[in-house]
């Protein structure tokens, strides 16, 4: 899992200007605002959460905090059809799958079908079983379905991936 310092300094290395990006199952948001100043101004932040109240207290930061370039949804990762295909250049899903309790191959799906064909995406596990709900032979599944970039072993439960070429 990313770390929680130094936000913008984890993502800096796969986001940049003008890009747009997806923040999956975004939480306290606190990857969403360092993704909001890597895009900058010209770029876009899908923010997407299934709890409205998560969704509420992020809009009021992006008040305070004056970015105009995040769009924040109510929504399950496994129904990301307000975001057209194979239109986000980087997606981050920090945690995302191993909370997810029903619905993971559709989530997949949809960061697949979102995805740019060079795009990437940052997936990582909380928690192995019994806590999460992603065991190693289906977090081997999930991998299988991108062309994997980077990874760590499955006890640091992360990979950098992008679309399996046609």
């Amino acid at each position: 899992m990313l770390r929680m310092d130094s936000p913008k300094k984890h993502l800096e290395p796969y986001v940049t200007q003008d890009q747009v990006v997806a923040d999956l199952g975004f939480d306290l948001g606190f990857y969403t605002l360092a993704l909001a100043e890597c895009v900058g101004p010209e770029g876009k932040v899908y923010a997407v959460d299934l709890e409205e109240k998560k969704v509420q207290a992020l809009e009021k930061k992006v008040d305070k905090s004056g970015y105009n370039n995040i769009e924040a949804h109510a929504a399950s990762a496994h129904d990301l059809s307000f975001i057209n295909d194979r239109s986000v250049d980087f997606v981050l899903a920090n945690g995302l799958l191993c909370s997810m309790k029903d619905h993971r191959p559709s989530a997949v799906n949809e960061i697949k079908r979102i995805l740019k064909l060079n795009g990437q995406a940052y997936l990582s596990l909380g928690a192995p079983p019994p806590l999460g709900f992603v065991d190693r032979v289906e977090w081997e599944t999930i991998l299988n379905e991108f062309h994997v970039e980077r990874r760590g072993g499955f006890l640091q439960k992360w990979a950098v991936v992008s679309v399996k070429p046609q």
